[in-house]
């Protein structure tokens, strides 16, 4: 038995209604911690960007728990704004993997009550090996803070769960608060895209940062010929050869500089307005004048964006005089997995 159809709705809308409240107490969680990072604990947020910025080593991550899988999160992320982190089991510490610490690291210990008996015992021994110590706990009066040299409060939290026991709100604002450090510290360093992409390479992450000139296919003078405006639409097209072409004609003036634009829907348009008669028309009277265009130090996300914005399907390419380099074309961008057309 299934139950009532009224019975069925007015279950799904208290789960729906709980789920909504679930995550609700999370955003909370979040909410609450970021305003005391922005007014009573702010002088504690910038001694912790200045301890992860000074670090001449690694930053070494630890928590017990639910707490330590935010902790492998955190260090992921660090090392990907080029903050080099790693994860370390705080009872592992104590079994040999103590030797991975060396001078100059700085370790983030995490810990909600701030009384756990593996993450304090670890500060301590650091603290007696001379590690430089970021505690991350409930209050600033915790066994923890006590221990650490740099304290970030997440303040009174209740939890997601309805038993207020399972760690969730205390979780997530422990990874908003890593999330946060770590873009502050790549920010003071002045991490760049360029800096993101040599430590992304692989992925959509890493095609998105590459430069449009790294993965044109058509290219002038190459595999792409422009067009002087005032050819006719015929001669314009016996230059595009009879192999694979582009979807579009680049048109330049006179002194060689992009002037327009006239692609195969264009084409397609003209013909059905004009018929043969479009054939004896100068390239200037059909094309489309001023296109969009990218700068030659452009990255395939601005492409991506482009298309999304105006949904171009090609998109030529300049240099800083405006001369075309090459075309961009939406098809490239679909099998390099950056923009899904269907999506």
């Amino acid at each position: 038995m299934t139950g009532s159809p009224k019975a069925n709705t007015d279950r799904n809308a208290s789960e729906t209604a709980f789920i909504s409240e679930a995550m609700l107490a999370e955003a909370e969680a979040i909410r609450r911690t970021a305003t005391r990072a922005a007014g009573e604990d702010a002088e504690h947020w910038d001694q912790a960007v200045g301890l992860l910025d000074g670090c001449t080593g690694h930053v070494i991550i630890s928590g017990m728990g639910k707490s330590g899988l935010i902790g492998a999160k955190i260090a992921a992320t660090m090392s990907s704004l080029g903050l080099p982190a790693h994860f370390m089991h705080p009872s592992e510490a104590v079994h040999g993997d103590l030797g991975r610490v060396r001078t100059g690291d700085v370790a983030i210990l995490m810990s909600y009550s701030g009384g756990t008996e593996e993450v304090v015992n670890l500060a301590a021994i650091l603290r007696t090996d001379g590690i430089k110590r970021l505690g991350i706990s409930c209050n600033h009066q915790s066994h923890l803070a006590r221990l650490s040299d740099v304290h970030l409060a997440i303040g009174d939290v209740v939890e997601a769960c309805p038993l207020n026991l399972a760690p969730t709100a205390s979780t997530t604002a422990m990874l908003a608060m890593g999330d946060a450090l770590a873009l502050a510290v790549s920010r003071r360093r002045n991490f760049a895209a360029d800096d993101f992409h040599r430590r992304h390479p692989g992925g959509s992450l890493g095609a998105g940062l590459k430069s449009v000139t790294e993965v044109l296919r058509f290219r002038v003078g190459e595999t792409l010929n422009t067009v002087r405006e005032d050819c006719t639409v015929a001669d314009a097209l016996r230059t595009t050869g009879s192999g694979r072409r582009a979807g579009a004609l680049v048109i330049v003036d006179a002194a060689g500089r992009l002037s327009g634009i006239f692609t195969d829907g264009d084409l397609r348009r003209r013909v059905n307005e004009l018929g043969a008669a479009l054939l004896t028309k100068r390239v200037s009277e059909v094309m489309t004048a001023r296109p969009s265009a990218l700068a030659s130090d452009a990255l395939v996300r601005d492409a991506v964006q482009l298309v999304r914005e105006r949904r171009l399907d090609e998109i030529p390419v300049v240099d800083g005089e405006g001369r075309p380099l090459g075309l961009i074309d939406v098809q490239d961008l679909v099998s390099m997995k950056v923009i899904d057309l269907d999506g």
